[in-house]
């Protein structure tokens, strides 16, 4: 199994619309770590570690968002693993 860490940043209509908690959601049954959190831009930041096809699910997840979400575009970086632990909603 290998261990990634991929950051996120997702543009569109993505505050106000339940995406942090359905990420965290959706994080957390897949089994990851990381966090999530809204910006002040009006962007949603997120930081997915854990196993590779986990991680690739979670990136598919906030592509799409929730039922209410519009997503224009979603930035991903892949950074090095650095052992998260847990998956939070950071206000």
């Amino acid at each position: 199994m290998s261990r990634v860490r991929v950051r996120v940043v997702v543009t569109g209509r993505v505050q106000g619309v339940w995406f942090r908690e359905s990420t965290r959601e959706r994080a957390e049954a897949l089994g990851l770590d990381g966090w999530v959190r809204n910006l002040a831009s009006g962007q949603v930041e997120a930081l997915f570690e854990g196993d590779e096809v986990a991680v690739r699910d979670a990136v598919a997840f906030v592509r799409q968002g929730p039922p209410l979400a519009r997503v224009d575009e979603v930035q991903t970086v892949l950074e090095d693993p650095k052992a998260e632990e847990g998956f939070r909603v950071r206000r």
